[in-house]
């Protein structure tokens, strides 16, 4: 390359900078709801999901931006009178680099405009903005928008009368910041939760933290009411008796099955008639102490699938988990199930819980059913006929419960796994660091009301970050989740294998 092909590559660069760097940022709507826009990428400010404002005539809009992409536009010619090698005369068209975007009016006149003056909207603008449309019902602080440094965000608490679904990958923050919720829907409703806890980590959901102030402590301890039930504790232990279960669900955990086994199941059927004539219970001695040979049979295959060994089952001592669901006592009631040994009595106690709250379904009391791990509870491939049963609570409790007052707060790390009618009729989504593109192409799939683009976001997601959006929050938004109030529970295994040895 000679001299003169390095200038005109100079002026051509200067020019396309100065071009780049000139580019204005401009907004254009034509519905006065949503907008276009453009702006330079040089020193950009603007960030997907970031807020803006537009002044057109000195009336100012406040928006947020949803999409942001790098685009090239042809520009000028370039010409010089400089020759190449051939002796021609040298033109180049100047390619530019800009940024394009699209996004929605949250305030101001919807009329529409064209090419008002945009830049990034100030923490305090947007503030002003969120305390005019702070939600009637009650607002549940959970922390702050990611995108606008020390401005709060409040949750509708109306908003859980829909579905909600919450997901993350492991280390997310995920289990956190489901306390932070729960605690403030305690804190600041009257709403009735049962918390099926398959990890323990809302076993101290009703014990607040030393640093937290008195005020708070008190508050909480008025408002909570929380009551925890563990297969571990003397007093309100977790436990189930063979009676509060469905026949379906007896004969499910003698693995009979009414066709394969019709002559074992027509047995248990009579059995179970039987004994509630005569007002016997259907617990595991029954089996036993009946005498009969179809007793004693069923209680034979009792014991060879292991079943009377669990210890779950209340032999002899009064209460169980179902009727401490059906009595309504505990204002928050938490299932203990990672208190239990085995993954079929975790089943079993989730049915049973399940299948209560649907029978009670008519007295229409307003209760969120908080499913954690839900890719055990109600997985999109059941392994076993248990789950199989507590599967099809979960999707009929999802279809129809929200008429009845129950509502569903679904939480898990593996959105697929998740049984498909669960999730579709979930109306708020709270999604966390995902960095799967086939889990967050299917949570985009199937909460099509948000933005693909800020779905897209998650894989940037740090501790506690998260993306909320439906019927809970005034628009979706990125937020960065606060602190708890309450203790957590469960523990994390030790990391202590990975220090320097000495």
């Amino acid at each position: 390359m000679n001299e003169s092909s390095d200038s005109i590559l100079e002026q051509y660069r200067d020019v396309r900078r100065r071009m780049e760097v000139g580019v204005l940022p401009l907004a254009t709507s034509i519905d006065g709801r949503h907008f276009v826009c453009q702006a330079s990428a040089h020193g950009l400010t603007l960030r997907t999901g970031g807020y803006v404002t537009i002044d057109v005539d000195g009336s100012a809009r406040l928006g947020q931006i949803l999409e942001l992409e790098l685009v090239e536009v042809d520009g000028p010619e370039l010409a010089s009178s400089a020759l190449d090698d051939t002796g021609s005369s040298v033109a180049a068209s100047v390619r530019i680099r800009a940024v394009r975007g699209s996004g929605v009016i949250l305030d101001g006149d919807r009329a529409s405009f064209h090419d008002g003056l945009m830049r990034a909207a100030a923490p305090e603008e947007v503030q002003v903005w969120l305390e005019r449309v702070r939600p009637a019902r009650a607002p549940l602080e959970i922390g702050e928008l990611r995108l606008a440094a020390g401005v709060r965000l409040s949750l509708d608490a109306g908003g859980f009368d829909r579905h909600t679904f919450l997901c993350g990958q492991s280390g997310s923050g995920k289990t956190y910041s489901l306390g932070v919720i729960l605690e403030q829907l305690l804190l600041e409703t009257h709403l009735r939760v049962v918390i099926l806890d398959p990890n323990s980590d809302f076993v101290a959901l009703g014990r607040t933290r030393d640093d937290v102030s008195d005020a708070v402590s008190e508050r909480h301890a008025t408002n909570a009411g929380v009551v925890v039930r563990s297969a571990d504790t003397e007093e309100g232990r977790l436990q189930l008796r063979f009676a509060d279960l469905d026949p379906r669900t007896q004969a499910a955990l003698l693995r009979l099955d009414p066709i394969a086994d019709r002559g074992e199941y027509s047995e248990l059927v009579e059995l179970l008639d039987r004994w509630s004539k005569t007002g016997a219970a259907a617990s595991l001695d029954q089996f036993l102490a009946d005498g009969g040979d179809e007793a004693r049979a069923l209680g034979q295959r009792l014991r060879n699938l292991g079943v009377d060994r669990w210890g779950v089952w209340a032999r002899g001592e009064s209460g169980s988990i179902v009727d401490q669901v059906a009595t309504r006592d505990a204002r928050c009631l938490v299932v203990d199930l990672g208190s239990l040994t085995t993954l079929e009595e975790k089943a079993v106690v989730a049915e049973a819980v399940l299948a209560t709250l649907w029978r009670q379904r008519a007295d229409r009391e307003p209760t969120l059913i908080v499913i954690d791990e839900a890719h055990n509870v109600c997985p999109s491939d059941p392994a076993d006929p248990i789950t199989e049963i507590a599967t099809e609570h979960a999707v009929r409790i999802a279809a129809e419960g929200r008429k009845y007052g129950l509502y569903l707060l679904v939480s898990t790390q593996r959105p697929q796994k998740v049984h498909e009618q669960v999730v579709s009729q979930c109306d708020n989504l709270v999604l966390m660091r995902m960095n799967s593109r086939s889990d967050l192409a299917h949570v985009g799939e199937r909460f099509s009301f948000v933005p693909p683009a800020l779905v897209g976001v998650a894989t940037d997601f740090g501790l506690g970050d998260a993306l909320v959006a439906g019927k809970i929050v005034s628009h979706p938004a990125f937020v960065r989740f606060g602190r708890r109030i309450t203790e957590e529970g469960g523990s994390d295994v030790s990391t202590d294998w990975a220090a320097p040895r000495p």
